[in-house]
């Protein structure tokens, strides 16, 4: 009496097109804003954005203030700055708190689109709150000039824009970056916060009462190395500076956060 052994059941995909990157570039962008959180969050950019400058322009004219379109844009370097970086962490770390991971990487198993894809998405967003910003500091302003006797000084100018641009971009991808190290959204959230006031405080105290450490201070802390970015003169001791410190606090983490992801055990 002879058994046969049945052959192992396979299935072959070798016909199968692989998903266009452009089909993963509108599925990421449709989660952003298909849920109430991300709704809310692109929402509060715009109005936090808008609130801003519009008390500057109440403060300005109420005191007889001269202001400026930098002024505009540099009074929200600190509102768009505190959202966009949560919007980069809530880009990734949203596949593991809400559990879709295992289905998003079932769906396209080459885990180095899909990330690429959330990369592209939040880099898309940043220059889209830019953009928004620019056209509301030219209301704002227009707005000054009808209303006020003083002027508003409209000088700003391509180089400042492409400064305040890469500020933004920055500030995406470093909330990214966190995101990528944890997978956790209120851990990434309180890192990157705590990134962002306290050390700069612990690395000004360090730099007033530690002689060596003053000299290293400008670069190794990545915050005060975008400050000339603020300012909109950058020399180039400040773009090494910049460069270093951008290195250590956003290259490596997002490195790292990145060879993580694509390794991680999905449950």
């Amino acid at each position: 009496m002879s058994a046969t052994t049945a052959a192992p059941m396979t299935l072959d995909i070798s016909g199968t097109a692989p998903t266009p990157f452009t089909r993963l570039l509108r599925t990421e962008l449709r989660k952003t804003y298909d849920t109430r959180s991300g709704l809310w969050l692109l929402i509060s950019i715009g109005i936090v954005t808008a609130l801003v400058m519009v008390i500057q322009v109440s403060v300005a004219i109420a005191q007889d203030i001269q202001v400026s379109y930098n002024d505009f844009l540099t009074s929200t370097t600190f509102s768009i700055g505190f959202l966009l970086p949560v919007l980069g962490i809530l880009l990734l770390t949203s596949e593991w708190s809400q559990r879709t991971a295992m289905v998003s990487f079932s769906l396209e198993p080459r885990r180095a689109h899909v990330i690429a894809a959330k990369l592209v998405v939040g880099v898309l967003f940043a220059v889209a709150a830019v953009v928004v910003t620019l056209l509301l500091a030219a209301l704002c302003t227009a707005a000054f000039n009808a209303i006020s006797d003083i002027p508003a000084d409209w000088d700003f100018g391509i180089k400042r824009t492409s400064f305040f641009l890469l500020l933004q971009v920055i500030g995406m991808l470093t909330g990214f970056a966190f995101a990528a190290l944890l997978l956790n959204s209120p851990a990434a959230i309180v890192v990157y916060f705590a990134y962002s006031f306290i050390l700069p405080t612990i690395f000004g105290i360090g730099a007033e009462l530690i002689g060596w450490f003053a000299d290293i201070h400008p670069w190794i802390d990545f915050n005060n190395a975008q400050v000339p970015l603020i300012d909109g003169s950058v020399t180039g001791e400040e773009w090494a500076q910049l460069l270093v410190s951008g290195v250590i606090w956003l290259v490596i983490p997002l490195s790292v956060g990145i060879w993580r992801v694509l390794r991680a055990e999905v449950k």
